[in-house]
């Protein structure tokens, strides 16, 4: 049986993208040549090493034993709070903040390989410094110096850890709705009352302060999200001189017992006039919480494709070990994965990986890029492309995960199904990915509302022309692999304008736009996963001697375009019915 608690980094696919896949160093290029993809795939390797040694281990105890509540207090399953103090004091934590909040400000496509590594070996673990980094952004962002000195360099440090604190048993998705409210007292802090709900490692004892980043209402303030304002408020009150005081008043009252991800405690917290700070203006707390929800966002295409690469390292493992029946085509007795259809699952599990790997990789480039062009250099065009893809990255990745865990299941058969093999576990634990930070349809109302409808569809057409070009790239290979792909990606381009103009003539009916949202990002992401393997067909077909992996490089992008891309021909069907009345 496949040892459920080994864990593998993929470090040769990140050198790969990082250096060649995009025709240049890409770390190069973020850092000005202060790092290079040698000092990245190092970094990647030592992360690899840690999350091996210190995470993955702890994956199925979370998962068996889970977070609990008992008298009022969140107790984690042994080992976590431990891990996560390696993790702090080996500087992974302060790494992945910016440079402008006190951190290593690491390129964005490194975090996408560190938030993949730490996702595929702890998935639960993970969601902590998740939202952490989350909230280092937020509050480097928009708050006072006196919360950055206060708050964010504790954050940056791993000394404190953060939460996002927005939904309500009333308001979900309708953030408007929110009731919790913040009253200003004379020494300018401010009371909040009322109940939040899911928040994501809202108690535990890994860290010694808890610093809850709050959406409230302000005595009278307009209805709806324009009224909102945002807080930090901490689990234990900070004296002046920067030592934990008393017990705010902000109660667990329960964790929720879930499908998934049971290490990570998910509470109901209950602020019972607890105090808190302001964070920006008055009235501008979506603005604030937005940057954290962006990181997250896509934070969790790096858990997906994390918690899917572990699903078939797994699944890969026991196919390689397990023999059962006659494989056609083979001499004597060999081992599953030989035969055609557990050949094609596997196959199909890490072609969408390496697609789902290589997309988050372009993606925090592309926003990298766009932050360093704000201000005098602003480039509008690129600002729009990287905003473009956060909710695709978002959608299409967790979407497909789940697809990719259940077939890991499938390539253990039945015992796929029994707990004790581990398999079940990333199953259950992938299935909230398309759900929390804005389930799919929120991720593609916001790509076709805000998005592609605002701008007449010109950031869609610049995605069209990028991929048109690599096309061109791939006519000019001698390689039968890169001619297939060229045809394949050129159909499905065509396919994806005609999507495109139906849903823009949808304008006037905005009940068709948005009935076909979700599969018009998914269309797209299907789009761009093959676009990222003709960009690695692309840089491999440029070696001057064929490399060791060229070959599992060309098998995966001719499965991918041949098994995954055409669904884009489908789905273009579908979203030009509209809403079927």
């Amino acid at each position: 049986m496949a040892d459920a608690s080994s864990y593998t980094a993929p470090v040769d696919d990140y050198t790969f993208l990082f250096g060649e896949a995009f025709g240049l160093d890409l770390v190069a290029r973020a850092t000005g040549g202060e790092l290079t993809t040698e000092d990245a795939g190092d970094i990647m390797a030592g992360a690899g090493e840690f999350a091996a040694s210190v995470l993955a281990p702890l994956e199925t105890v979370g998962d068996r034993v889970g977070a609990r509540f008992q008298n009022g207090e969140v107790i984690l399953p042994e080992g976590f709070a431990e891990a996560f103090q390696a993790f702090v004091d080996a500087g992974w934590v302060t790494a992945s903040a910016p440079v402008s909040a006190g951190g290593d400000g690491l390129p964005g496509a490194v975090l996408a390989g560190l938030g993949e590594i730490w996702n595929g070996s702890n998935a639960a673990l993970a969601l902590c410094w998740l939202l952490t980094v989350g909230q280092i952004h937020a509050l480097d962002a928009v708050a006072s110096d006196e919360i950055r000195e206060t708050y964010l360099t504790r954050l940056v440090s791993g000394e404190w850890t953060g939460t996002m604190n927005l939904t309500e048993p009333d308001a979900g998705t309708d953030l408007g709705a929110i009731r919790t409210t913040a009253t200003q007292r004379e020494d300018g802090s401010w009371g909040i009352r009322g109940q939040k709900i899911f928040i994501t490692w809202g108690d535990h004892d890994a860290a010694e302060n808890i610093v809850h980043l709050v959406l409230a209402r302000t005595p009278g303030a307009p209805e709806g999200a324009r009224g909102l304002s945002l807080f930090v408020a901490p689990k234990f009150l900070v004296n002046d001189d920067g030592s934990l005081g008393e017990r705010n008043a902000v109660t667990t009252v329960s964790i929720e017992h879930k499908l998934g991800i049971h290490g990570s405690p998910t509470c109901v917290l209950a602020y019972e006039d607890a105090t808190g700070y302001l964070v920006g203006e008055l009235g501008g707390g979506l603005a604030g919480m937005f940057v954290m929800m962006n990181s997250a966002r896509a934070g969790m295409g790096f858990q997906a494709t994390g918690i899917a690469d572990r699903a078939y390292q797994q699944a890969a493992a026991y196919a390689a070990d397990r023999v059962q029946g006659r494989v056609l085509g083979r001499d004597g007795r060999a081992p599953i994965a030989e035969h055609p259809d557990v050949r094609r699952l596997l196959l199909s599990m890490s072609s969408k990986i390496f697609a789902m790997r290589a997309l988050g990789v372009y993606t925090a480039d592309l926003l990298d890029r766009a932050d360093q062009k704000r201000g005098a250099e602003s480039d509008p065009s690129l600002a729009a492309l990287a905003e473009f893809f956060v909710p695709i990255l978002k959608g299409w990745t967790t979407e497909d995960a789940v697809q990719t865990t259940s077939e890991g299941i499938q390539v253990y058969g039945g015992m796929g199904f029994i707990e004790e093999t581990g398999a079940a576990q990333h199953y259950r634990d992938i299935r909230i990915t398309p759900i929390y930070e804005g389930t799919t349809a929120i991720q593609s109302n916001d790509l076709v509302g805000r998005k592609l409808i605002r701008d007449a569809g010109a950031t869609a057409e610049q995605l069209f022309t990028q991929i048109d070009a690599t096309v061109a790239a791939l006519r000019a290979s001698s390689e039968p692999v890169a001619a297939r792909t060229a045809d394949r990606l050129e159909r499905a381009v065509a396919a994806s304008r005609r999507a495109t103009a139906d849903l823009l003539g949808f304008a006037a009916s905005p009940r068709d736009a948005y009935a076909v949202s979700v599969p018009y990002l998914l269309l797209l992401g299907t789009l761009a996963g093959g676009w990222m393997h003709g960009l690695a067909v692309a840089a491999v077909g440029a070696h001057a001697t064929e490399e060791p992996m060229d070959a599992s490089r060309l098998t995966s992008a001719d499965f991918y375009g041949a098994h995954h891309l055409s669904r884009v021909h489908a789905l273009a069907e579908t979203v030009a019915a509209g809403e079927i009345a």
